[in-house]
């Protein structure tokens, strides 16, 4: 049986020698092993956050890391601002109140970026805010929200902490953390960081280590002292995914294999201009202008004239590409094509051709191999 091409925005898929590094013998995770790789990764993974600051690991789904990120700087009652542009700029909104934070929220239409001038605006009225929550890419849009420029606006104009959801970008896009002011960033380990769910990474700087020490959150399993104490020591409070820190490690390796992080993340924006020549020589539109596309994701319209749903479905069954389809207003509007991780130019190249023979069978009106030698041409121009 053929296998699926997976060219989602996560899970994505894994190196073998990634798969391979899991499949070592478990080890103990109170062994001085144990301690000598867990050091070894968090040093080594700064480099895709961009600081200086220690990383740690969370056994969890990146979810639970953005949970981590407001719980321990915040209480109920304490305001905040939440930037959404999407389902998960929707997810911080979901998990501020839940704990009972005074949320105030910056919405954008689904599509759209938040520029630095309506975030300015946004906190002008406002006093007393205590976190800015923002995602930096937005998985359920193909957005990049202009993160340097938000984190200044903030940091210009209030005392608030930056509180970022990078975890569809990190390990594709860039990031500075330090340099761009970033008091809290999260990220998970199913998406360009090229390993299957399971593990979560967040980094504070010490400003918001200042406010979680001040904090006393009620947090027990997610009471981020407790991972910062045990980190001294090489190793996590609760039993952690062993294996993923297996791959992690692999994961490293292959970065810097690659010639290191700025590279890597080279790579990711030279497959979106790929896929976005792509697309617009098929004449099917995409969601997102260019200044704010994701390295990561594109948001791509249904091409005229097709039924979503059937386009999806013959491409899965025909020809094994797996691509997502849209979420909540976009649920039937869009799909959304996964370059990132383990993926690279002529995987883009493989997926387009598909497209293609999948758009012939539906009767779509377009040039046989427009797509590809777009695409091509952008791959040969800018590698």
């Amino acid at each position: 049986m053929h296998e699926n091409i997976l060219r989602h925005p996560g899970p994505t898929p894994i190196p073998k020698r990634v798969e391979l590094a899991m499949n070592q013998n478990i080890m103990s995770h109170r062994s001085p092993e144990f301690v000598t790789l867990y050091r070894n990764v968090t040093e080594r993974v700064k480099m895709v956050f961009g600081t200086t600051n220690e990383v740690l690991l969370l056994p969890s789904g990146g979810t639970a890391a953005l949970e981590a990120a407001a719980v321990n700087v915040a209480q109920a009652g304490d305001d905040v601002v939440v930037i959404t542009v999407g389902a998960f700029g929707d997810y911080f909104v979901g998990i501020c109140e839940q704990y009972g934070f005074n949320v105030h929220k910056l919405e954008k239409p689904w599509g759209e970026a938040c520029t630095a001038q309506e975030l300015a605006d946004f906190l002008a009225p406002l006093t007393s805010i205590k976190a800015v929550f923002m995602t930096y890419n937005e998985t359920s849009t193909g957005i990049l929200n202009p993160i340097a420029e938000l984190a200044k606006v903030v940091n210009d104009t209030t005392d608030a902490l930056v509180i970022v959801d990078g975890v569809s970008a990190l390990g594709g896009a860039p990031a500075e953390m330090d340099n761009w002011g970033v008091d809290i960033l999260v990220t998970g380990s199913q998406k360009a960081m090229m390993l299957p769910p399971g593990l979560s990474f967040i980094s504070l700087s010490e400003r918001a280590w200042q406010a979680v020490e001040a904090n006393h959150t009620q947090a027990y399993y997610l009471n981020l002292q407790s991972y910062r104490s045990w980190a001294q020591k090489g190793m996590t409070p609760n039993t952690p995914t062993v294996t993923l820190i297996y791959g992690l490690q692999a994961v490293c390796d292959l970065i810097d294999e690659e010639g290191g992080f700025a590279n890597t993340v080279a790579r990711h924006e030279l497959m979106k201009d790929m896929t976005r020549a792509a697309m617009r020589a098929l004449d099917i539109e995409l969601l997102t202008e260019d200044a704010y596309a994701s390295p990561t994701i594109t948001a791509i319209k249904t091409p005229k004239g097709l039924d979503l749903a059937e386009f999806l479905r013959t491409l899965k069954q025909n020809y094994h590409l797996d691509f997502a389809g849209g979420l909540g207003p976009l649920q039937g509007e869009i799909f959304r094509f996964g370059h990132m991780g383990y993926c690279f130019p002529s995987d883009v190249l493989q997926a387009v051709s598909l497209m293609e023979a999948a758009l012939q069978d539906l009767g779509y009106n377009f040039t046989a191999g427009a797509g590809v030698l777009a695409a091509q041409q952008v791959f040969l121009t800018k590698r």
